[in-house]
């Protein structure tokens, strides 16, 4: 069931989300050759506490970290580790989620130290500020859907097919689903007051995507670059109200 939340909710879940965009610039801060997904993790842990919330992701389903940090190949779901080092050139993707109060927020970003990936980055913001252009009271969940896979088309890209968007809310995963494709004019009317976390995946390649060996980390058949980047947003009459702006300054 797709909830509508209260105003007082909405400035709960905004809370939440200031935790985490400050948690992401912690990491962001960081990240550099030579530095370990473990530090990262351990550094967004440590903000997020500080701040008197809990990393949502952490034994989410059993996963193992505070964080979810993906390299290159990698789409989503990477686990940190401190065998795992970032190098010079790498496509660095920070997946931040914190539960405050019993209310959720949740936000991505990806990033390169290098050349490579950064037309498919700036892709990938295209494609999530396309989705907040049509994330408007009246619109269908499918305009939405569709703005994210004909801008990623119109890049040159894909999108990850087997992984979407999401509500969240109460809960990380709540309904309705938010699929980075699809029809525009079908699926459930938005209004004001529904909560989602909106999160294009796009490829270089193709976009159908395996489970690594982790049992967690998904990775790209193809081994092409991805990128990732998400928000929470509350749909309003107007545009949406981003709960979790301020990473664009990352770039």
């Amino acid at each position: 069931m797709i909830t509508v939340k209260s105003a007082a909710e909405i400035e709960l879940m905004a809370r939440a989300a200031e935790v985490v965009v400050d948690a992401l610039r912690e990491a962001r801060r960081r990240v550099e050759p030579g530095v370990t997904t473990a530090a990262l993790d351990g550094a967004v842990r440590r903000a997020i506490e500080a701040a008197g919330a809990r990393p949502a992701f952490l034994g989410y389903r059993g996963f193992p970290a505070s964080t979810c940090i993906s390299l290159n190949e990698e789409v989503v779901h990477g686990i940190p580790s401190p065998e795992r080092t970032v190098e010079a050139g790498d496509v660095v993707s920070i997946d931040v989620g914190v539960e405050l109060e019993g209310y959720f927020a949740d936000a991505a970003f990806t990033f390169a130290l290098g050349d490579d990936g950064l037309a498919l980055l700036a892709g990938g913001r295209r494609c999530l500020e396309a989705a907040l252009a049509r994330c408007r009271a009246g619109a269908r969940l499918g305009d939405v859907s569709h703005a994210i896979e004909r801008t990623a088309a119109a890049n040159g890209f894909q999108v990850i097919r087997e992984y979407v968007g999401h509500g969240i809310g109460t809960r990380m995963h709540e309904e309705p689903q938010v699929p980075n494709f699809g029809p525009a004019g079908k699926g459930p009317k938005l209004v004001p007051g529904m909560t989602l976390a909106l999160e294009p995946m796009v490829v270089e390649g193709d976009w159908h995507t395996k489970v690594a060996g982790d049992e967690w980390t998904v990775v790209t058949k193809d081994g092409g670059l991805s990128a990732h980047f998400e928000h929470t947003v509350v749909v309003t009459e107007n545009e949406p109200r981003v709960l979790t702006a301020g990473w664009e300054e990352f770039a």
